[in-house]
């Protein structure tokens, strides 16, 4: 399993919201579950003033991990270089060690504020794969790629998405990063057994992972928006994967409706908690 020496137990997005309060109740008993946080290099690269003063802070008292939101690895257009290039330095200058993104597409002309499926198709493994590689390349590093959520099928698949998702993992030969809603969310989408993918993932390649709430639009269609409390069969997924993988890093996500962080900690707790239980089955 790829795990990163400094980045382990639970870990917290890092969010506007969240700031004041980690920062007022640090080092206190209620948040020392909070081991490390993610942030978005879209938001942090080239701040200035009371934002650089915030990462410092943060930089200096907790791991940092970085989750892209723009890159739009599935995306016709050419690969934004500069951007890369930016994200490196970013990493470089911060001693941040680990940059991952969607497996999915953003842009067309122009990003489209949405994460959209990539065909499933063998050409597809290729150009992603290959895409990927490059950003390795221009990074100097391995990245993590996220398993995406989607709601309609894409056009003219040749493969289901497990065999997608490992098929472009050993080409572009990056890490995975595990999101146990999404795997939940896509079984409900397309009626498929999100154990049954689950038991297929390539554990060797899992670098960390999320959880998130989703919200429920019909029985038959859920919406991947981190805006909800973790619903029962997302936790079992969690404990599902724990088991046969041995516990790994996990993020909370809370990007929507978030509450006071003393009530976001119940989740980041439930999460610790379920990696101590299977820590100690598999010592």
């Amino acid at each position: 399993m790829a795990l990163l020496s400094n980045i382990q137990g639970v870990g917290l997005g890092l969010k506007r919201e969240l700031i004041p309060q980690i920062q007022t109740l640090y080092g206190e008993e209620v948040i020392r579950n909070i081991n490390f946080l993610e942030i978005a290099p879209e938001n942090w690269i080239n701040v200035g003033g009371k934002y650089k003063d915030q990462l410092d802070w943060f930089l200096a008292r907790y791991p940092i991990i970085c989750h892209g939101l723009c890159l739009s690895l599935g995306g016709l257009e050419p690969l934004n270089v500069a951007f890369i290039k930016q994200v490196k330095e970013f990493l470089r200058q911060h001693e941040i060690p680990l940059y991952t993104e969607h497996l999915s597409f953003c842009s067309d002309g122009g990003y489209l504020y949405d994460l959209l499926p990539i065909p499933f198709t063998e050409e597809a493994v290729h150009y992603v794969a290959q895409r990927i590689k490059q950003t390795q390349d221009i990074l100097g590093q391995q990245i993590g790629i996220e398993n995406a959520s989607s709601y309609v099928a894409a056009p003219v698949s040749e493969m289901d998405e497990l065999t997608f998702l490992k098929a472009v993992i050993e080409e572009a030969d990056c890490l995975l990063h595990l999101d146990i809603n999404n795997i939940y969310v896509n079984s409900v989408n397309f009626n498929y057994d999100p154990h049954l993918l689950l038991r297929g993932i390539p554990s060797e390649r899992i670098v960390y992972a999320h959880v998130a709430g989703h919200y429920q639009e019909s029985p038959n269609l859920l919406v991947d928006t981190h805006g909800e409390n973790i619903i029962d069969p997302v936790w079992q997924l969690l404990e599902a994967a724990y088991k046969q993988f041995g516990v790994f890093p996990t993020l909370l996500e809370r990007d929507l409706n978030i509450p006071p962080l003393t009530t976001l900690m119940a989740e980041v707790d439930k999460i610790a908690s379920i990696q101590q239980k299977y820590s100690l089955n598999h010592g």
